[in-house]
């Protein structure tokens, strides 16, 4: 039987991303959105629910997003689902779900939103930094377009 596990989210961050470092000082980055949903009830009432879910990111992509994001800024994630457990200090058995992200994209429209800058877990190039992905002779590598 085939399996299949994605997930794609798109809300606001519910706090600043806090990076720390795993023991081999791979970069990791936690942080928190929350995902509104509006609807109008068969009685015509204006209904809205939030649903806030914890996302976790990893290496380069877990830089990028600590550098950029603030609280309240809007973020497209898309990643898997993976399922913690832990035993809290009291002895007691804890889990949750938790979103491992793959890829994101930042959005504009939040409270001090930048330029709409993308990034991708293996591909990032992200506001203020070079992209070096092309030729650059004399100035800006559209200076090449014939036309």
């Amino acid at each position: 039987m085939a399996n299949f596990n994605k997930v794609m989210l798109m809300g606001n961050l519910t706090r600043d991303p806090q990076l720390s470092y795993l023991p081999s000082q791979t970069p990791v980055v936690d942080f928190g959105l929350a995902i509104n949903r509006k609807w109008t009830s068969k009685e015509g009432e204006s209904k809205e629910e939030t649903c806030f879910v914890d996302c976790r990111a990893y290496g380069k992509p877990a830089e990028t997003l600590n550098k950029y994001m603030k609280k309240g800024r809007p973020l497209f994630v898309e990643g898997r689902l993976v399922f913690d457990q832990w035993t809290a200090q009291d002895g007691s058995k804890r889990s949750k779900h938790r979103i491992h992200v793959d890829n994101f994209q930042f959005l504009g429209g939040g409270p001090g939103a930048g330029s709409g800058a993308a990034a991708e877990a293996d591909n990032t190039v992200a506001e203020g930094e070079p992209d070096n992905s092309g030729p650059v002779k004399g100035g800006h590598p559209a200076d090449d377009i014939p036309f």
